[in-house]
């Protein structure tokens, strides 16, 4: 056999669930801020149901827990140093969108802005917190959605862990039976 023993410390870097993405909130004195976050997985298609880890180390996961109002930004490689920028910041210190050049843009369902640059955004609401307490498992529901119509394969950014990114490129479309 060619496999080799791996540090289980290490197994959050095979098991990526998806696209690196910037996570706007604002606090209930109306400060916004940016959160690079790795850790999200779809849970429902209708309605949709997103699963996200938001630490309580993390300066956004007071307004996330205070407001239930998030927007999760899906940037592509154009804002890769953005994205890194903002994952080794803290919003304690800094107001990211002016530090990275983000622009912000008004959502029409929740408080916390879009991010422009991004490829696409999607307006959440928190639905479940009944696993925060012990694994900052946020389940937030999704009441719009916005997306960049003129990318056609939009290359976003996936974190595999100790500053590797993988980057999204060639695809295939095998049929489906799914309807």
């Amino acid at each position: 056999m060619s496999k080799r023993s791996f540090p289980l410390a290490q197994s959050y870097r095979l098991l990526e669930p998806g696209p690196v993405v910037l996570l706007t909130t604002t606090s209930r004195n109306g400060r916004d801020d940016v959160m690079a976050q790795s850790w999200h997985t779809m849970l429902e298609f209708e309605p949709p149901l997103v699963g996200m880890v938001v630490s309580n180390r993390n300066y956004s996961f007071r307004a996330l827990e205070a407001t239930r109002e998030c927007v999760i930004n899906i940037p592509t490689v154009r804002l890769a140093r953005q994205v890194v920028g903002c994952g080794n910041a803290s919003g304690r210190d800094v107001d990211k969108f002016e530090r990275f050049r983000l622009t912000r843009v008004p959502a029409s369902e929740v408080t916390p802005p879009l991010i422009d640059q991004c490829y696409a955004s999607l307006e959440c609401r928190v639905k479940d917190t009944r696993m925060v307490p012990s694994y900052g498992l946020f389940v937030v529901e999704v009441v719009k959605a916005w997306v960049d119509r003129s990318l056609d394969n939009p290359h976003t950014l996936h974190h595999r862990g100790k500053g590797i990114f993988a980057v999204t490129g060639r695809t295939i479309e095998l049929p489906s039976q799914m309807k």
